[in-house]
């Protein structure tokens, strides 16, 4: 019974990291498709993105959809572990290792025993730790401090950085031969200013997640759906999510405004209050027509002629729509024919 609930949970944990990956974006998809490959191979992953991205998301993702998900999921921040404290901190120590060790400690590499060690902001590990941590990841053996027994770490690693590691090899600042140990397995998260089609997916679904008290799940108005659209985004999608937070519980009446949303003066302006009725209605319209081409794909698995029927259209002209929101059928699990006039390709 008990193994039977811990099963339950892993998979509920699997499940819930995958929901929160939440895009129609291709190159978003991408990874996810492969997180299942990758979470079922041991070899060492590097997930890569910027800052707000969703890489702790996809950590997480890998460890839950794995055999590993039944043991520890332990985060480390690269940036906190200083060189006097990284052997302690990683591999721990026995008690009058050192002056003030009155008693033995556990590491981190333990701590994660038989599950993941996520070692997120790698890139910033000094040149000492580089050495120590790709000496971990070759032979897979550690020692505590003041011990004169090795140890074996059953870890799988898994590293998350903002920043293009192959660049900081070439300056000198990362090592190759560590680059080339963690990056077995890469994925690699689109930011959110070049996956503006998932923005309405993405604010739903934090509206029904913060959601207030008496369950009442906030509207967007055109004009906010608009600003969000408009926006870039440099915080990603943690950004967003602050943003949708902050106007869920702030809105009256239950309707989000642009002001609610608390974007930065001159980006509301342009998009939302400073913006003609013209332009706001336009942009609102964008924002349905995306969402509802790409619910359409979805329920037709890439079927451009099935879903022309069902939305009532002639097929050459929801072609053109797609290719209008650069919506290509095969991301939605069709693979277009070549021998049907109006199909739409993947656009350039």
């Amino acid at each position: 019974m008990e193994q039977a609930t811990a099963d339950a949970i892993d998979q509920l944990q699997a499940t819930e990291a995958l929901a929160a990956l939440v895009g129609e974006n291709p190159r978003l998809r991408d990874v996810i498709r492969r997180l299942p490959t990758i979470a079922n191979n041991d070899a060492t992953v590097l997930v890569t993105g910027e800052t707000g991205t969703g890489k702790e998301l996809v950590a997480r993702a890998i460890h839950y959809l794995g055999p590993r998900a039944p043991f520890p999921f332990v985060p480390v921040n690269c940036g906190a572990l200083p060189d006097t404290l990284l052997e302690a901190e990683l591999f721990g120590h026995e008690r009058g290792a050192f002056t003030d060790a009155r008693g033995a400690r556990t590491g981190l590499v333990c701590e994660a025993q038989g599950g993941t060690l996520c070692l997120d902001e790698v890139d910033s590990l000094t040149p000492r730790a580089q050495v120590v941590l790709l000496r971990l990841l070759e032979d897979r053996t550690f020692r505590p401090i003041g011990s004169s027994r090795e140890q074996r770490g059953d870890v799988r690693f898994v590293a998350i950085t903002n920043a293009r590691l192959p660049d900081r090899v070439a300056a000198g600042a990362f090592r190759a031969d560590l680059y080339y140990r963690l990056s077995v397995f890469t994925a690699e998260l689109p930011p959110l200013r070049e996956r503006k089609d998932d923005v309405p997916l993405l604010a739903e679904h934090f509206l029904r997640v913060y959601a207030r008290a008496d369950g009442t799940i906030p509207r967007l108005s055109p004009a906010a759906a608009a600003a969000l659209v408009a926006y870039d985004w440099p915080g990603n999608v943690r950004e967003l999510e602050n943003a949708i937070l902050r106007a869920a519980q702030s809105c009256s009446d239950g309707i989000v405004k642009v002001e609610d949303l608390g974007l930065p003066l001159s980006d509301a302006a342009d998009a939302g209050k400073g913006a003609s009725f013209t332009v706001l209605k336009r942009r609102a319209i964008e924002a349905f027509e995306r969402e509802y081409l790409m619910t359409l794909m979805r329920c037709s698995s890439g079927n451009v002629t099935r879903a022309a029927r069902a939305a009532g259209k002639d097929r050459r002209d929801l072609g053109r729509l797609l290719r209008r929101y650069r919506l290509d059928p095969r991301a939605f699990g069709g693979v277009p024919s070549p021998h049907r006039g109006g199909e739409v390709r993947p656009a350039s």
